[in-house]
């Protein structure tokens, strides 16, 4: 039983690392002065649920939630750069795993995410 619960373990472990190096190799995160340069020229997607987003959200964004990207994944024109964001940015890792199997290679995500976000937001009601 013992070992059975080791090797589950080291299985989780060993996905973890794989999931986080692989979206390192494919993500590129910048800080938030680094994503103000660029993402007015970009693709910029909230992945967080709709009701995050209506709750505030970094003005000029589009909503494509993380559960909803699979279904909408050719809404993001894959020529041109992809800015993502969540919460504190795990989801958009996952988001851009999703879209690089799509085909989309310009991927970046906001360090921290929206909770660290100091520029302009748009309010929800």
């Amino acid at each position: 039983m013992l070992a059975a619960l080791l090797i589950l373990l080291g299985a989780i472990i060993a996905y973890s690392v794989f999931t986080f190096l692989y979206q390192r190799k494919i993500l590129k995160t910048l800080t938030e002065e680094q994503f103000r340069e660029g993402y007015r020229k970009a693709q910029l997607i909230d992945v967080r649920e709709t009701k995050e987003f209506e709750g505030g959200h970094i003005l000029g964004s589009r909503n494509i939630p993380l559960s909803q990207l699979r279904m909408r994944h050719k809404e993001i024109r894959p020529d041109k750069p992809v800015y993502l964001y969540c919460q504190n940015g795990i989801r958009s890792g996952r988001a851009a795993a999703v879209l690089r199997r799509k085909g989309v290679k310009d991927l970046y995500q906001l360090k921290g995410g929206y909770r660290l976000w100091g520029g302009k937001i748009k309010k929800g009601k």
